[in-house]
């Protein structure tokens, strides 16, 4: 089982969650040793327990504006998950997906990457917006690689650069 914890304020990121999720259950009744994904949306009344076991984190991107980069760094409505992270065990953290804006350009996912830092744990994918299958795909393959390679090893990796 992939545990995500995740954060939403428009509603983009539970679509793509619940696209994601809808993938892994399709792969899942392909080969049942597929992965599926445990899913759990932060609120102010989230039980948090699923920090106390390996997690991945999903993340949108809202920021001050600003291109990124010189300003416009900081983040906007995602400052409670952020704090909910801080406050848990983030060595159970295995890595960190991300959404926003190509249009954006170099703050697409930007918060994402932040995360990453923050919480020396490695990007495992961006997507757009409410993201599409191709993007769905790709992330589950990423999540699956991470999970297993954690599995293995026994530790998570950590953020590469």
């Amino acid at each position: 089982m992939i545990n995500l914890f995740y954060v939403s304020i428009s509603g983009n990121t539970r679509a793509f969650v619940k696209r994601l999720c809808a993938y892994a259950e399709q792969q899942h009744a392909k080969n049942a040793d597929a992965y599926q994904i445990n899913a759990v949306e932060y609120s102010e009344s989230v039980d948090v327990r699923i920090m106390d076991q390996p997690f991945f984190a999903m993340v949108p991107t809202y920021l001050d504006g600003g291109d990124g980069i010189n300003n416009g760094y900081k983040e906007v409505m995602t400052l409670d998950f952020r704090d909910e992270l801080d406050a848990g065990n983030t060595e159970n953290l295995l890595g960190i997906v991300g959404s926003g804006n190509r249009n954006f350009n170099a703050q697409f996912g930007l918060t994402a990457k932040h995360y990453a830092r923050r919480f020396n744990s490695p990007m495992i994918g961006l997507f757009e917006l409410r993201g599409n299958d191709e993007e769905a795909a790709k992330i589950y393959t990423a999540l699956t690689n991470y999970q297993k390679d954690f599995e293995q090893r026994g530790v998570k990796r950590a953020l590469t650069h």
